[in-house]
């Protein structure tokens, strides 16, 4: 294996013990990228001189015995609406070409407090929304990638970078990596600050992060996961061993909730028998439930939400040059100018009823079992495919996680959601990584799973 498909956690443990430097696998990164990047397009800003200039000082800190963060010399893809002083950040609109920021997001600056290389900048669907950017998906070039975080998902699947950070407002963390084949998680609603990234949605905004494995995700989370004063959705507590909890095995075989959703008819056939295998598979450990009644509220509510939220946020970029945004962002920000106060107060209140409907659920069961997305990633790039799996846990603000563990008829990526109570972000690991390691199959460079169940797999499962 090249040292650019090594796992984040093997990364950093060979640069830790002197197995390799970091300048060696940031040098193998790079030739990566110009050898794949080309069909995939996944970064909006690379300078491969100023990332090996981090190597470089990385491996000189090692030489020194300076203290070491736990990402220590790991080259990481940032998203391009996170600030990076050294770096432009553009948001995916010409509006903002050429901006550098003065300061690093918080994010950011946790990264590099942790010993990463910054790789370069992640492209982005403008705004963080749904008009796409120009990359194309690692599995098949003729296919959307996801969005909105779609260089960050297609550049670890690639095996350009190890890890990579995104954001989520609906469904751009999850879905991307669904249709990319990587695990992608959504922590809990402020569980990662979002402070110096762009604004679009308080009540939706969640920071989420891309790796080959469950056990990098939950590293990389855990570097990023803290208390910050700018961001007031965060709170100031223990920062959740992410990592090590989801490396250990849960006391007993977790349990699963398997809910279709108000959006299962929206599911692809071959998703819908992948479930129904990954059901018979896991045996007792799954049960199938509905959500109670109200829940078929929520996709309209996160709506209202998103619309009227993202048109205060960008009012300033409408007034100022409405006529350099994309058609689909123009008429949401139109659409939440004329929001009623009444609606927008009812959506955001009806969440605490939801959520607490849900706690029910989590007493009995570890996670929920659902679709990442309704199925493999659609033909086009004109689109960056249909959330609506991802949305009403983005409107709760529940930690979810994505599992490359299915495959469509033709050979791509189906992504299988696991979603846990808010702030049990390390339970819901655990689980995940359980899950991946019960069901087995054979692990691809993509870190992508066999899709459909076979008798054998069944069987090792029960």
């Amino acid at each position: 294996m090249s040292l650019a498909g090594l796992s984040l956690t093997q990364a950093a443990a060979d640069i830790r013990d002197g197995r390799i430097s970091s300048v060696e696998l940031v040098r193998d990164c790079l030739d990566r990228i110009a050898e794949a990047d080309g069909n995939i397009e996944a970064w909006a800003f690379l300078d491969r001189e100023h990332t090996l200039r981090q190597a470089e000082a990385a491996d000189d800190a090692h030489r020194r015995a300076r203290p070491h963060g736990p990402l220590h010399g790991v080259p990481i893809g940032v998203k391009d609406i996170f600030d990076t002083y050294d770096m432009p950040t553009e948001f995916g609109s010409p509006l903002w070409a050429g901006r550098t920021p003065r300061a690093d997001a918080a994010a950011v600056a946790r990264l590099r407090a942790a010993g990463a290389v910054i790789m370069g900048k992640t492209v982005t669907t403008e705004y963080a929304y749904f008009h796409p950017g120009k990359t194309r998906n690692p599995h098949d070039p003729a296919r959307t990638p996801g969005g909105s975080s779609s260089g960050s998902a297609a550049a670890v699947a690639a095996a350009m970078v190890p890890g990579a950070i995104g954001s989520q407002t609906n469904g751009s963390v999850i879905r991307p990596a669904s249709f990319c084949g990587v695990v992608g998680f959504k922590p809990t609603h402020g569980l990662i600050p979002r402070t110096g990234a762009l604004l679009l949605s308080r009540t939706l905004d969640h920071v989420g992060v891309f790796a080959r494995t469950v056990e990098d995700a939950a590293l990389l989370a855990e570097c990023l996961a803290g208390f910050d004063e700018e961001d007031p959705d965060t709170k100031p507590r223990a920062t959740p061993p992410l990592a090590a909890v989801a490396a250990s095995e849960p006391p007993l075989p977790p349990r699963f909730a398997f809910v279709r959703t108000p959006a299962w008819d929206q599911a692809e056939p071959a998703t819908r028998e992948g479930f129904g295998e990954l059901v018979e598979a896991l045996g007792a450990q799954a049960t199938e439930l509905q959500l109670r009644s109200g829940f078929e509220h929520a996709i309209e509510f996160h709506g209202i939400v998103m619309a009227a939220e993202m048109a205060h946020n960008l009012h300033r970029d409408y007034e100022r040059g409405a006529d350099r945004l994309s058609d689909r962002l123009r008429q949401l920000i139109e659409s939440g100018r004329g929001s009623s106060a009444v609606d927008y107060l009812r959506a955001v209140a009806a969440r605490a009823s939801l959520n607490a409907a849900l706690e029910a659920i989590f007493d009995e069961f570890d996670a929920v079992l659902t679709p990442a997305a309704p199925g493999e990633a659609p033909i086009g790039l004109e689109s960056t495919g249909n959330p609506v799996f991802c949305t009403p846990w983005t409107y709760l603000g529940t930690p979810a996680v994505t599992l490359p563990l299915l495959r469509s008829e033709a050979g791509l990526p189906v992504g299988v959601q696991l979603v846990g109570r808010p702030g049990n972000d390390a339970r819901l690991l655990r689980t995940a990584r359980w899950l991946v390691t019960t069901l087995g199959g054979e692990r691809r460079r993509s870190g992508r799973r066999t899709a459909k169940t076979d008798a054998r797999t069944r069987e090792r499962s029960r």
